[in-house]
């Protein structure tokens, strides 16, 4: 069996859980990254889309990135937190937010993107 990560938004209205290990791990520093998480970069956990599921509401906020392709951030329309984000450019992953899981310690960055 897979090794699974649960998560939840700040209110516990949107919850998911994923039946895969995560494909690679990084820290997003892009102005748009900074913005949405109000941090100097984001911290992001990519999965196949496939393994994910998701119990309750999200909304998503739609926006086209640098490269010409849209970026997709999932968030809780009740408290505001973002749960999970995805891109046109690699549709078969979604990027969980590593400060949703409920055991954060999961995460171990790989890479940081968007340095400069």
């Amino acid at each position: 069996m897979p090794n699974t990560a649960h998560g939840s938004c700040l209110c516990g209205a949107v919850r998911y859980e994923c039946m895969a290990e995560p494909v690679f791990s990084l820290n997003c520093h892009c102005l748009d990254c900074q913005r949405a998480s109000g941090s100097a970069y984001l911290p992001v956990l990519m999965v196949p889309a496939v393994a994910l599921t998701v119990v309750g509401e999200v909304r998503e906020y739609a926006k086209k990135g640098d490269r010409g392709f849209v970026a997709r951030r999932s968030f809780c329309p009740v408290c505001g937190s973002q749960l999970f984000g995805r891109s046109d450019a690699m549709p078969d992953w979604i990027g969980l937010r590593a400060g949703t899981l409920d055991d954060p310690s999961r995460y171990r960055p790989q890479a940081d993107i968007y340095t400069r």
